[in-house]
């Protein structure tokens, strides 16, 4: 049965560039303790780095699924929606681009988080106007604040690569792509710096400020730049309108280009947006979608993905059988069988879960283990043999994952040489190896090979960004093009 919490809430929704997470922060940090849920660990890093700054670095918590800084006496929490400590008290609590709840992999922790966590004295929702409905469905007491956009956005047209505009974002939805149009500004424009959702918030933080600081004019990310990264860009140019959603290439949702277009023009600067190409190609927009993402106005959400968030660890068959539940509200809709569930449903049928899963304890801690994100993508078949592994040490003796292994293969990783695509595959794997070294019982020595892995990411990634700068500037010919502009405004 769908559990909802009874504490008063408000909604606050609207556009992008609206100040939302902004007022959230201010009064996150005006309350005694707190806790906020971002959708990405690179936003909730830059807020981390923010609160920071504010209540000084013994006072603040990071938790995301690869990184955990908790100092003993933390009371201001930042947080992936996924790594949220719901049952924790707190003064206040938010979540960010609850709207997420209509995502088929991620939706359902959006959705739970929207329904169960909440602040003792304020809990704060943001997200898109479309979200709307759903708060006055299944939230009827929440009070809904809109906010207006700070800028004004509109359509600049189609242009191709080599005229678009200074200070442009250019986003495209695979890492292909991106890679190909960074190779293109190389040779047109000197140069970009690449953002995407796979690197470490060491290497973003290094190409981000390529960017910001005038090394080069023109950026390329993946949608990961719609999800509220803040950013000096006053257009963006779209090198396709289609994506591919986890099972199907689909063009984008009005939604999802006003997300991502709402990333031009920050604060009250203007911004425009506009695709590559011509206006006749597939990846130029409509009329109807220009004048939507104009005025801001888009199709209201009339359901959300849901999973049983607390479900019964009394069996395996009784926490399949709460996972796979269908919820009793006509606004919310079962959640597609994600990653976690279909390897638990996997190693239900073995002898070693049957044999050893035999307690709630046990239960507990084999759904723990299977909620290992595929860091790596390497297919499913990969991902459970792994999640099997870990398992047969979780359910034997102790529970540690033995230090030799985990030592061993930490090992295998520590090698900067390679391409831009060998790093990010090697950070990828680290990724999975630090999310280990995080859980608080998985590891004898948690804190040493969290350290560790952290270590070793930062390795990488300084060789990532280095690798990237190499592949995609040519400081030449960027400094020449600077120099050229510059002589243009005298």
């Amino acid at each position: 049965m769908v559990q909802f919490s009874r504490t008063a809430v408000t909604a606050v929704l609207g556009p992008t560039n609206t100040g939302k997470t902004h007022l959230a922060v201010e009064r996150f940090c005006a309350h005694s303790s707190g806790m906020m849920g971002f959708p990405l660990r690179l936003l909730a890093r830059e807020v981390y780095d923010r609160v920071v700054a504010i209540k000084g670095p013994g006072e603040v918590a990071l938790l995301t699924g690869e990184e955990k800084i908790m100092p003993p006496g933390a009371r201001w929490f930042l947080c992936t929606a996924e790594s949220m400590p719901v049952d924790r008290d707190f003064s206040f609590v938010a979540l960010d681009e609850a709207q997420l709840g209509i995502d088929r992999e991620r939706g359902h922790v959006f959705t739970d988080r929207m329904l169960r966590a909440r602040g003792r004295d304020e809990t704060m929702i943001l997200g898109s106007a479309s979200l709307a409905p759903m708060v006055r469905a299944l939230l009827p007491k929440a009070e809904i604040i809109s906010r207006p956009r700070f800028s004004t956005l509109s359509y600049a047209g189609a242009k191709k690569l080599s005229r678009l505009p200074r200070r442009s974002a250019i986003v495209a939805f695979s890492a292909e792509e991106v890679y190909a149009v960074a190779e293109m500004l190389r040779r047109l424009r000197g140069g970009a710096a690449v953002v995407m959702g796979a690197l470490s918030p060491s290497t973003r933080n290094a190409q981000v400020q390529m960017f910001m600081n005038g090394d080069v004019d023109y950026l390329v990310a993946t949608d990961a730049i719609g999800m509220g990264l803040n950013l000096d860009v006053a257009h963006v140019a779209f090198a396709s309108l289609r994506k591919f959603d986890g099972q199907r290439s689909r063009r984008l949702t009005i939604a999802e280009m006003a997300q991502i277009a709402g990333r031009a023009g920050r604060h009250q600067k203007d911004g425009t947006f506009g695709s590559l190409g011509g206006e006749e190609s597939e990846s130029a927009f409509r009329p109807e979608e220009i004048e939507a993402i104009e005025a801001h106005r888009f199709p209201p959400l009339d359901w959300l993905f849901w999973r049983d968030g607390a479900p019964p660890m009394d069996s395996v068959e009784a926490l399949i059988a709460a996972l796979e539940a269908k919820p009793d509200r006509p606004e919310l809709r079962a959640a597609p069988q994600a990653t976690d569930l279909a390897v638990l449903k996997a190693l239900a049928e073995t002898d070693m879960v049957a044999g050893r899963a035999r307690t709630p304890h046990q239960v507990r801690r084999l759904w723990d283990v299977c909620g290992l994100p595929d860091f790596q993508k390497l297919g499913a078949d990969h991902h459970a043999r792994m999640v099997a592994r870990l398992w047969q040490y979780r359910s034997t003796g102790h529970g540690h994952v033995p230090r030799d292994w985990f030592a061993q293969n930490i090992a295998r990783l520590d090698n900067v040489q390679g391409d831009v695509d060998t790093l990010s595959g090697r950070i990828a794997a680290v990724r999975t190896w630090s999310y280990i070294a995080h859980r608080p019982d998985w590891l004898d020595h948690p804190a040493e090979m969290a350290e560790r892995t952290r270590a070793l990411e930062e390795k990488l990634s300084d060789a990532l960004h280095a690798a990237l700068t190499q592949r995609f500037v040519d400081r030449r010919t960027s400094l020449l093009l600077r120099d050229i502009g510059q002589n243009r405004h005298d």
